[in-house]
Parts: C-alpha cells; sequence; structure tokens
C-alpha cells in the first residue's frame, strides 16, 4: 500500500515533468507594428533608424516575420502626407505605431486615440499639444523628449554664474530665446 506522502510527492514530480500549455498569439497573427518615417524612406538618417529599431527588437529575442511585423509607412518630407499614412496604419489596425518624429507623432495623434503611440523624438511636446503636461500626459503618447522647457529652464535659471546667460533652442517652434540671470 502506498502511503500519503509517497502519492502527493510523485503526484507532484508528475506535475512539475507535465509540459505546461504555452500561451502565444493566435496561429498566424503576428502582432504588427507601424512605423510612421516623416523623412525619405532611402535617406541614411531614416534607414539608420529603421535599423537601429530592428536591432534592438533582434536583441530583446523578437524575430521579424515570426513574433513581429513592421508595417512602414514614408512621407517623403511631406508634411501634408503624414496624416493620410497615419490614417492607413490606424485602419490597419496595427498593435502600435511608432513615429520617428514630432510631426509624425502629431499626425499619429489625429489618426487613433486607442492605439499606443511611440514618439522616438519630441522637441518640446506640451508646447507642441501631443500630451497635457509632463508630469501627467494622458493619452496614448509615450516617447523621448530631448529637450524639453520645463527641463531645461531650471538649468537656465540657476545658473552660478551671473555674468553667464543660457541659450535655448526650440527645434519643434524654431525659436531661441535667451534667459539672463543678472
Amino acid at each position: 500500500m502506498i502511503d500519503r506522502r509517497t502519492f502527493l510527492a510523485g503526484s507532484g514530480a508528475v506535475l512539475l515533468a507535465a509540459p505546461l500549455p504555452a500561451e502565444a498569439q493566435p496561429a498566424g497573427k503576428v502582432p504588427r507594428i507601424g512605423y510612421l518615417e516623416f523623412a525619405a524612406a532611402e535617406l541614411p538618417v531614416a534607414q539608420a533608424m529603421l535599423d537601429a529599431f530592428r536591432q534592438g527588437l533582434r536583441e530583446r529575442g523578437y524575430v521579424e516575420g515570426q513574433t513581429f511585423a513592421i508595417e512602414y509607412r514614408a512621407a517623403a518630407g511631406k508634411v501634408e502626407r503624414l496624416p493620410d499614412l497615419a490614417a492607413e496604419l490606424a485602419r490597419l489596425k496595427v498593435n502600435i505605431i511608432v513615429a520617428s518624429s514630432t510631426p509624425a507623432a502629431l499626425a499619429a495623434k489625429q489618426a487613433t486615440i486607442t492605439i499606443p503611440i511611440v514618439s522616438a523624438v519630441m522637441g518640446d511636446p506640451v508646447g507642441d499639444g501631443l500630451v497635457a503636461s509632463l508630469a501627467r500626459p494622458g493619452g496614448n503618447i509615450t516617447g523621448l523628449s530631448f529637450l524639453a522647457p520645463a527641463l531645461v529652464a531650471k538649468p537656465c535659471s540657476s545658473s552660478r554664474r551671473p555674468s553667464l546667460g543660457c541659450r535655448m533652442w526650440l527645434p519643434s517652434r524654431i525659436l531661441v530665446s535667451t534667459a539672463n540671470t543678472r
């Protein structure tokens, strides 16, 4: 006769050794990334950004064509083409939109309020109308801001050398302002 402890230990070992069902996407359904590029697709900088994006996904174990697909749309430097391209990506129901620039992110924001948008580069997301605030952006947009006035203004105003001024260039608005701390 088998005792209770032996039975439980044996049952536990069998359960642990049994293959577990994997939770995966349904067969044939690969998540799609909408990549919205402002520049011309053949420009070296656009190619470099797309290659770096693909490399980053590969480094994290993703395989293009197997675990993800990219729907690439490029506006060839024509801002008026961005809204139609963004709307096309929204109609395709991609899982996420990667916007290469602020103009691309603005077009994507107008095209959808449900698909997550990641902006690779933003100048002033609040001033450009992409997010409500840096503290509470809200909406469906996230990304990297390389120069937000709210983050730059503090270091400019607290300069230790009163004779030095601070120049702030906001490429998204093409303006230059000077803050003098005298």
